[in-house]
C-alpha cells in the first residue's frame, strides 16, 4: 500500500495550508537572513571605519632618517598636529640605552655599521663602464636617523653658491639667504653663535680634540702650498683649509635622531613604527591618502588626512613614487604597475661624489694604526663606554679643506678630508701599516645617472646607475686632485713623518696611469642627491615643485636629498637638516626665515688657482 499511496497527489485544504505556512517562513527567514547580512556589512563598515580612523594621522613620514626625523619634531610642536613616522630598520637605541648600541654611537667605530647589513640598506650599483666595470657598494642608513648614524659625521653645509645655483634652476626661494637661516635654526655650535652659526638648535656641531700632530702638519703643508687658512669653512669663507665642524656631543655621534626625534618621543601626537616597510603609496585618483606597509610579515594600511610626505632618501623616496604608479608611464606599464602620474623625472638626475684616497706611509707610530689592535681598541671601548672620551669620542676626520681645480672657478670644486690613518676598501679590510691619507674628490661632477625599478617587488632593490666617469671633465678633475694632493704631500711640514706613497705609487706619474688608478681605486663618498628633483612646472625634468609638492598629484611631498636640484659643493647632511627645516615651515604654511647680505669670500683673482 505505501508505494501506491506515495504516488497518489493529494490537494487537501490542511496540506494547501502547510505550503502556505512554509511559504511565509521561508520568506520571513529570509528577510531576516537580508537583514542580518546588510547589518553585518554596515558592522563591517562601521569596524573598517573605526580601524581607518584609529590608523588616520594628519601627516605619515616615510622614513626616519635626517629630514624625517626633522619633520617628526617640528611638525609634533604643534600638539593638535598628529605624525605618524614609519622606519624601515630598527630603533638607535637597546633598552633605551645608546652605550649598548656603541657600534652607532661611539664615533670611532663608524666603519662598522658602514659594513654591516643589520643597520644598512647595503646598495650596489649597476657595473660601471667608465671605471673597469667595477660594481661599487653604496651603504644607506636603515636605522632610526638613517644614514646620519652611519656617516663620517662630518658638518659641511656647501657654499652659498650653490643655493644661489639652485634658484637659478628652478628651486625659487632656496637661495642662500633663505637657506642660512635655517641652518642655523638647526644648529647649536659649540665656538657660540655669529651671523652664520647657530646657538639654540636642536643639532649640536663641535670641532676636533685630538690636536694630532699629523692634523697641524697636514694644515701647515696645505699654507706652505700657497692655501689660506680658514677659520670656518661654514661661514665666511669656505675656500681654504682648517678644522671641520663635526656632529658630535659630548663624545657621543650626534645623529638626526639624537638632535630632534628623541627629543620628541613623548609628545603624545608623535607615533612611530620601526621595522616597517613601505610599499605603497594609497591614492583617491590623483590624491595621497596613505600608504600600505609590512609590519611583522602582515600587510597594513595608515592614512593621512592631510599629507604623505616621503623622506626615505635619494634611492627610496623615488623607489616608492614608482612602485605607486608616478614616474615614467613607460617603464611603470612593462612592470605592470598602473600609472597615476607620469613624472619621467622620478629617479633621474642621480648625481653623487666620487673620491679616491691618497696615501703615505708614516715614518712615526703615531697613526691610528696601534689604535686597531685588539688590546687598544678594548682600551679605547671601555673609556668612552665609562666616560665618553678618548680616542673612541671622536671620527679622526677632524681637519680638511676645498680649493679649486683651476683658475676661472668661481668657487672650490675639489674637496679634502684628512685622517692621520688608513683605510682599506670602505674599512672592511684591516690596516697594515702606520699611515696617513687624504680623501679627495670633485664637488660639482658632470656625470649624471638614474635609478630604476628592478621589478614591482618593494622587497627588490632598484637598478642604480650613477654613470660614473662619463665625461671628461670629471676625468680630468680627478687627475687634478692627485696632481694637487701630492704636491700638500710633498711640502716641508711633512718631511720628518713622509714615507714612501702607498697609494697610486710613485710608479703612477703620467695622466694615462693616473686615469687608470682613479678607474680602479675611487669609490662613493656616500652623497646620492637628485632624484626627485625639486624645479618649476615647466621643467619635464622636475618632481617637486619649491614648495616640496610632487608635481601633479595632491597632498604628497618629498622632502630629503633627492629634491636637490643639483649636489652641493660639500657633504650632504647638514644641507638634508637644513631642508627639512624649511620644509617644516612651508608645510606649517608660515613665512620662510630670511637673511640679506651675509658676506661671502670670493677670491681676489680668478686668473689663478690659488
Amino acid at each position: 500500500m505505501f508505494y501506491l499511496i506515495k504516488g497518489v497527489k493529494c490537494y487537501s485544504p490542511v496540506s494547501q495550508m502547510h505550503k502556505v505556512t512554509g511559504a511565509l517562513f521561508k520568506a520571513h527567514l529570509l528577510r531576516n537572513m537580508l537583514g542580518i547580512n546588510k547589518s553585518f556589512r554596515i558592522s563591517r563598515a562601521v569596524s573598517q571605519l573605526s580601524s581607518e580612523k584609529a590608523n588616520s594621522f594628519n601627516y605619515v613620514i616615510v622614513g626616519a632618517g635626517s629630514a624625517g626625523c626633522v619633520l617628526a619634531n617640528r611638525l609634533t610642536e604643534d600638539s593638535l598636529s598628529t605624525v605618524l613616522l614609519l622606519e624601515a630598520g630598527p630603533k638607535d637605541t637597546l633598552l633605551g640605552s645608546k652605550r649598548l648600541m656603541w657600534k652607532i654611537h661611539m664615533p670611532a667605530a663608524l666603519t662598522y655599521n658602514l659594513c654591516d647589513e643589520k643597520y644598512n640598506w647595503y646598495y650596489h650599483t649597476t657595473s660601471q663602464k667608465h671605471m673597469d666595470n667595477r660594481i661599487m657598494y653604496w651603504p644607506r642608513g636603515r636605522v632610526w636617523g638613517g644614514s646620519s648614524s652611519l656617516n663620517a659625521m662630518v658638518y659641511i653645509r656647501g657654499h652659498a653658491e650653490d643655493y644661489n645655483r639652485w634658484s637659478r634652476e628652478g628651486a625659487v626661494g632656496w637661495d642662500y639667504e633663505h637657506c642660512l637661516p635655517y641652518f642655523k635654526k638647526a644648529q647649536t655650535h659649540e665656538l657660540g653663535p655669529d651671523q652664520y652659526r647657530g646657538g639654540k638648535g636642536p643639532l649640536h656641531v663641535s670641532r676636533g680634540k685630538t690636536n694630532h700632530p699629523l692634523h697641524h702638519a697636514f694644515l701647515e703643508a696645505t699654507q706652505q702650498a700657497g692655501y689660506p687658512f680658514t677659520d670656518d669653512m661654514n661661514g665666511y669663507q669656505q675656500e681654504g683649509f682648517g678644522w671641520m665642524d663635526m656632529t658630535v656631543h659630548k663624545g657621543q655621534r650626534w645623529s638626526a635622531a639624537s638632535a630632534y626625534l628623541h627629543p620628541a618621543i613623548s609628545r603624545p601626537n608623535l607615533s612611530i613604527t620601526e621595522k616597517t616597510l613601505v610599499t605603497k603609496i594609497l591614492f583617491q585618483g590623483t590624491k595621497s591618502i596613505g600608504v600600505e606597509y609590512l609590519k611583522n610579515g602582515q600587510r597594513k594600511k595608515a592614512f593621512a588626512s592631510k599629507e604623505v610626505i616621503l623622506s626615505g632618501g635619494a634611492i627610496n623616496s623615488p623607489q616608492l613614487l614608482m612602485l605607486s604608479g608616478i614616474g615614467n608611464a613607460d617603464d611603470l606599464k612593462k612592470l605592470g604597475i598602473p600609472v597615476v602620474c607620469h613624472l619621467p623625472g622620478v629617479g633621474q638626475n642621480l648625481q653623487d661624489h666620487l673620491e679616491v684616497y691618497i696615501q703615505q706611509k708614516c715614518t712615526k707610530p703615531i697613526t691610528l694604526y696601534s689604535a686597531q689592535k685588539p688590546v687598544s681598541m678594548a682600551r679605547i671601548g671601555l673609556e668612552w663606554l665609562w666616560k665618553f672620551t678618548g680616542d673612541g669620542a671622536t671620527a679622526h676626520l677632524e681637519s680638511g679643506g676645498f680649493i679649486r681645480s683651476e683658475p676661472g672657478v668661481p668657487h672650490p670644486d675639489i674637496q679634502f678630508h684628512f685622517l692621520p690613518s688608513q683605510v682599506v676598501d670602505h674599512g672592511r679590510v684591516a690596516s697594515t701599516m702606520e699611515a696617513y691619507q687624504v680623501h679627495v674628490g670633485p664637488m660639482r661632477s658632470t656625470s649624471v645617472g638614474w635609478v630604476k625599478l628592478k621589478s614591482s617587488n618593494p622587497k627588490d632593490h632598484p637598478i642604480i646607475e650613477p654613470n660614473y666617469m662619463s665625461t671628461e671633465r670629471d676625468i680630468w678633475e680627478f687627475r687634478q686632485c692627485v696632481k694637487l694632493t701630492r704636491e700638500i704631500f710633498a711640502q716641508k711640514a711633512f718631511e720628518k713623518f713622509r714615507g714612501p706613497e702607498i697609494q697610486p705609487g710613485n710608479y703612477v706619474q703620467s695622466d694615462k696611469e693616473i686615469d687608470a688608478f682613479i678607474r680602479q681605486k675611487a669609490d662613493s663618498a656616500y652623497h646620492p642627491s637628485c632624484t626627485c628633483k625639486m624645479g618649476q612646472l615647466s621643467d619635464s625634468t622636475a618632481v617637486v615643485d619649491p614648495q616640496t609638492k610632487v608635481i601633479g598629484v595632491e597632498n604628497l611631498r618629498v622632502v630629503d636629498a633627492s629634491i636637490m636640484p643639483s649636489i652641493v659643493s660639500g657633504n650632504l647632511n647638514a644641507p638634508t637638516i637644513m631642508i627639512a627645516e624649511k620644509a617644516a615651515d612651508i608645510i606649517k604654511g608660515l613665512p620662510s626665515l630670511q637673511e640679506k647680505n651675509a658676506p661671502v669670500y670670493k677670491p681676489k683673482t680668478l686668473e689663478t688657482q690659488r
